[in-house]
């Protein structure tokens, strides 16, 4: 059988630390209280000038030195942002042009948190079609530029950067399957408004009176979509263990979309993951919306807490909304 099996990844972190005692001063709140509400001690912000192409290209080269691959082997390159270059070309086109990824088909995917679980999901279904054979699945996310410094509900909470995973399809004879054993994939569109920039597209154009509203910053109704966030990525877990047959316990690591450090603890105690089986990188980096899932998994990758032959359960979840879960065996 053949299978996609990821065989690198790769992350990038701007150089800007912003603490807690930074992002406190116009939110009038204490350093110490925004990390017992979020979770986040700090987290990176992008220079001037940096783009989320320049962030992706730097996290792809490394998921393929990871690998061991050539840019001239990847056949494709999807890209999730929600916080693009430009609105068109996609930034995935200057992504494939900053690796020399030279006449690769090249596009985004905006998902809002959940966008990696989706371009992953796709580039599954092209390896699977024939249509590829090795693709570099990436996110990268500049949400700083998109905040208002005075608004609680997201000011302490963004950062950003950018993660990559290869994926290649493989044939696959070894006694237990190994690869992505399946990835599922949510939306619930009649609650888009939970988490969402209002002003700069089509619907609502850039004027004088969106800017004078502040209409092109991110807003979010935290209390309500932490509830739903919670239920959502609960059930979702539960379902694709059941769908595979796989008990909770049978997983190595738990890599979860970083978005709060009291959602990563409220959905492991309800479904009882251990602390050591969690990855987190929340405190360090912060919510760097769909970069944060190929983040904290390279980052567990590279400590050690993934190797051969383990078994990895992926979820996410944002705006849309859409949230997605997966399996893998490393």
């Amino acid at each position: 059988m053949r299978r996609t099996r990821v065989i690198g990844t790769g992350s990038y972190l701007p150089d800007r630390v912003v603490t807690n005692e930074e992002v406190a001063i116009p939110l009038g709140l204490s350093p110490a209280r925004i990390q017992r509400l979020t979770g986040i001690r700090e987290r990176r912000w992008a220079a001037a000038g940096e783009a989320p192409s320049d962030m992706a290209i730097v996290a792809g080269r490394r998921a393929l030195d990871a690998a061991g691959c050539a840019a001239s082997a990847v056949d494709a390159i999807i890209l999730s942002t929600t916080s693009p270059d430009m609105a068109f070309p996609s930034t995935a086109c200057f992504v494939q042009r900053g690796l020399g990824c030279r006449g690769v088909g090249a596009f985004d995917v905006s998902a809002s948190c959940s966008g990696f679980l989706y371009g992953l999901s796709m580039a599954n279904a092209m390896i699977h079609s024939g249509q590829v054979t090795t693709c570099l699945v990436a996110a990268s996310e500049v949400k700083s530029r998109f905040l208002d410094p005075k608004d609680e509900a997201t000011a302490m909470l963004f950062g950003d950067g950018a993660g990559a995973v290869v994926v290649r399809g493989e044939e696959d004879r070894s006694p237990e399957s190994r690869g992505v054993l399946g990835v599922r994939l949510y939306a619930d569109g009649s609650r888009h408004g939970l988490i969402r920039v209002q002003a700069g597209g089509s619907r609502t154009p850039l004027s004088l009176e969106t800017l004078a509203k502040h209409e092109h910053v991110l807003r979010m109704k935290g209390a309500s979509l932490f509830r739903v966030a919670i239920r959502r990525i609960e059930q979702a877990v539960q379902d694709i263990l059941k769908e595979f047959g796989i008990r909770l316990g049978d997983i190595t690591q738990v890599v979860l979309h970083q978005a709060n450090g009291r959602i990563l603890t409220q959905v492991a105690d309800r479904l009882g993951i251990p602390p050591d089986r969690l990855a987190s990188v929340i405190e360090r980096y912060g919510n760097t919306s769909s970069a944060s899932l190929p983040i904290a998994l390279d980052a567990a990758v590279r400590e050690g807490k993934i190797t051969s032959g383990d078994l990895v359960l992926l979820g996410s979840f944002g705006g849309g909304l859409t949230w997605a879960t997966g399996l893998v065996r490393w």
